[in-house]
């Protein structure tokens, strides 16, 4: 219940928190259209309600990239209802703000505009869905920010570095240091913060004196090998990180302990999808902080539609299921809340494994028209697979146990390849190449992105090993086979730890410099084992090596159509990578591999030279067009007050700091600041 707290004083923060509102979602949708707009306007008025100091979006306030007239023409009329007034702004800031609102021609806070008069700033990153776009790199938060009504802050202009400066608060005796950083592709910042090219601003003066708060907006639950942003990256000077881009409602504060900073996710204000996590009960947060102490309040949206979704496995009700099942539970649904809008959502998922036939979920639905906020969607049918016979001559693999992996073992990379090898049969077993070599090549094409590693190990391998059977003259494919095999024997002695070390390094050093051919990045970036990804993703399969732009002979898609050859002209080499990779990729056996050596062509041949302007290389992982921004404006001489010192993203936790939080329901008559504080790290 939104209500006032006389136990507020003027050292106090008050702060409403929400993330992923989706302005605009189906808003041409008949009954859904204006539940996003009926959220924010919740929203709204409980921070007028509340008297709180300020607003943080964490992200997605739109949720098209383009909003519709409608959208920002109802966006635009409830900020200014209910942010601008003449109650007075009880905080100041004093930091630079041309640093912290670098994406605007009015680059200061709107309630210091003599301009406009606002009683509630409102402070928003941006999230994926409203995103800059354009030549100009700007968003739909941009026209808010440029009409006064929004402070659009964590804009990153730079690619291939981040600097994140807070914006400076002070209330009383109470200084807040807000921190934040906009969607940027999951992929790409993770391997920023591997590279330690994340940088976070500290002020010089009274650091442990500052309450650190972090709003960010990306993955954070594992969607792939680098496709999330885990916790153990941000900084552990942070005192709470405000988490958007997560639709599910977890935001009740977590502890994490190992950086000893909490982690609040309030989740959508509206379901778009109807998966569970939507399912889960909706709410913003009230944040109160003083010194270093918090208290988050959790206070539960009304206007939120109601969303029951159900999985129907057909096999467990053979006898008892019947097409009036899903109408007796819309019956007990619909009156549940009475305060929420009249038709809910619902979604069942039927398991119709076991020989159950599909019926038409349009025929079905019709029933539920007058009923249900989603008829065309209400069932979602699935099956399970079914699990494969056991077929002959298969590797067996106890792949359960090779990937069982705790964080306290910390398993590398080649300790994964190590154990693979042992848990395999003899008929998968490595003949040319050694464990020890084949992990170290992985670990190079997964750590430091070296994409030639693991080809070139394996092409360094086999010219040995053609060079050593020439030498001993051996022409017959039996003989080859005889030859191979019996340097794996323990007959032969095997090659001691610094030659093995040697051939590696041969081999990684011809990868970088096929790298460094192509444009690459020169430095040898090193990874520390505390940021390398986790190793149960150490298995997958490795994507080929991708060509770049060139105009080579082979052009563009490497489907032969240089410029200037004739169609009956056989594919030249282009950059003698052709190949190479057939070599490593084909299944050829020994002795063609061995016959092939006069075709192969030479690893020195001419390769066209590229220069930086000549090739853009975008690593995101959307399709979103790439705009190389322009560089910033020289920040000005700042005051003592707003000096900050680098805080690299790998820098050592501080000595100690005393956050206390307290979870307390919104009943507690107590004062909300009570709590032991954080004690020393350990």
């Amino acid at each position: 219940v939104c209500v006032l707290f006389s136990r507020d004083d003027e050292d106090t923060f008050k702060i409403l928190l929400a993330t992923d509102v989706h302005l605009g979602y189906l808003e041409k949708d008949a009954i859904r259209g204006s539940d996003s707009y009926n959220t924010l306007d919740e929203i709204l008025k409980c921070a007028k309600t509340n008297q709180v100091d300020f607003i943080l979006l964490g992200g997605d306030l739109f949720h098209d990239n383009k909003p519709s007239r409608r959208c920002l023409h109802t966006c635009i009329t409830m900020l200014r209802q209910y942010c601008m007034g003449d109650s007075p702004i009880q905080f100041n800031i004093i930091s630079d703000q041309t640093v912290n609102f670098n994406t605007t021609q009015f680059p200061w806070v709107n309630y210091q505009d003599e301009n406009l008069n606002i009683s509630i700033p409102v402070f928003s990153i941006h999230g994926n869905h409203d995103d800059p776009t354009g030549a100009e790199g700007l968003c739909a938060l941009d026209l808010l920010s440029a009409s006064g009504l929004v402070n659009h802050f964590g804009h990153s202009n730079s690619v291939e570095r981040i600097e994140i400066s807070p914006i400076l608060m002070q209330k009383g005796n109470t200084k807040l240091a807000l921190y934040g950083l906009g969607s940027i592709p999951d992929e790409r910042l993770y391997r920023m913060f591997v590279n330690n090219q994340v940088t976070m601003l500290r002020p010089k003066e009274d650091q442990d004196d500052w309450f650190n708060l972090f709003a960010i907006h990306q993955n954070r639950s594992k969607h792939g090998p680098t496709n999330y942003i885990p916790e153990q990256f941000l900084d552990d000077f942070l005192d709470l990180v405000v988490w958007g881009h997560e639709h599910e409602c977890l935001i009740t504060p977590t502890r994490n302990e190992q950086q000893l900073f909490y982690v609040t996710q309030p989740g959508s204000s509206v379901a778009t999808s109807l998966s569970p996590g939507e399912a889960t009960k909706k709410h913003i947060g009230l944040l109160r902080v003083k010194g270093k102490k918090m208290n988050l309040e959790k206070i539960p949206l009304k206007t939120v539609r109601q969303f029951f979704i159900q999985d129907v496995v057909l096999a467990d009700y053979e006898d008892l299921f019947t097409p009036e099942t899903p109408q007796k539970k819309l019956k007990e649904k619909d009156s549940a809340v009475s305060s929420q809008p009249e038709k809910p959502l619902i979604r069942l998922r039927v398991d119709y494994s076991g020989g159950f036939d599909t019926f038409n979920t349009s025929r079905f639905s019709q029933k539920f028209v007058d009923r249900v906020a989603n008829p065309k969607d209400l069932i979602h049918f699935l099956r399970r697979r079914e699990q494969k016979e056991n077929i002959k001559d298969e590797v067996k693999v106890d792949y359960g146990t090779l990937l069982k992996n705790t964080p306290a073992e910390g398993l590398r990379v080649e300790d994964m390849v190590k154990k693979y090898f042992e848990a395999a049969e003899q008929t998968v077993q490595l003949s040319l190449l050694t464990e020890q070599g084949m992990g170290k090549a992985i670990q190079e094409f997964v750590d430091k992105d070296e994409k030639d590693a693991i080809e070139e190990l394996i092409t360094y391998q086999l010219e040995k090993t053609q060079r050593h059977l020439q030498a001993r003259g051996v022409t017959t494919e039996q003989d080859i086979v005889t030859e191979v095999r019996g340097s794996s024997d323990s007959e032969t002695p095997k090659r001691t730890q610094p030659e093995e070390e040697n051939e590696i390094k041969e081999a990684i050093s011809r990868a970088r410099a096929h790298r460094l051919e192509r444009g690459g990045d020169p430095e040898d970036l090193d990874i520390s084992d505390e940021l390398a990804m986790d190793s149960d993703e150490g298995l997958v399969q490795m994507p080929p090596p991708t060509r770049g732009r060139g105009r080579g002979g082979r052009g563009r898609g490497g489907r032969g159509r240089g410029r200037g050859a004739a169609p009956s002209e056989p594919k030249p080499a282009g950059r003698g990578r052709s190949q190479k990779s057939s070599a490593a990729t084909q299944s050829k056996s020994i002795m063609q591999a061995f016959q092939a050596t006069s075709q192969r062509s030479s690893r020195t041949a001419a390769t066209p030279s590229y220069t930086a302007d000549e090739m853009t290389i975008d690593d995101s992982d959307e399709d979103i067009p790439v705009v190389k921004a322009a560089r910033p404006p020289p920040r000005p001489a700042a005051s003592s007050s707003s000096s900050f010192t680098k805080y690299s993203s790998q820098s050592q936790s501080q000595s100690s700091r005393g956050v206390a939080f307290d979870d307390s329901d919104d009943d507690d008559e107590d004062n909300p600041f009570k709590g032991p504080s954080r004690g020393s790290r350990r």
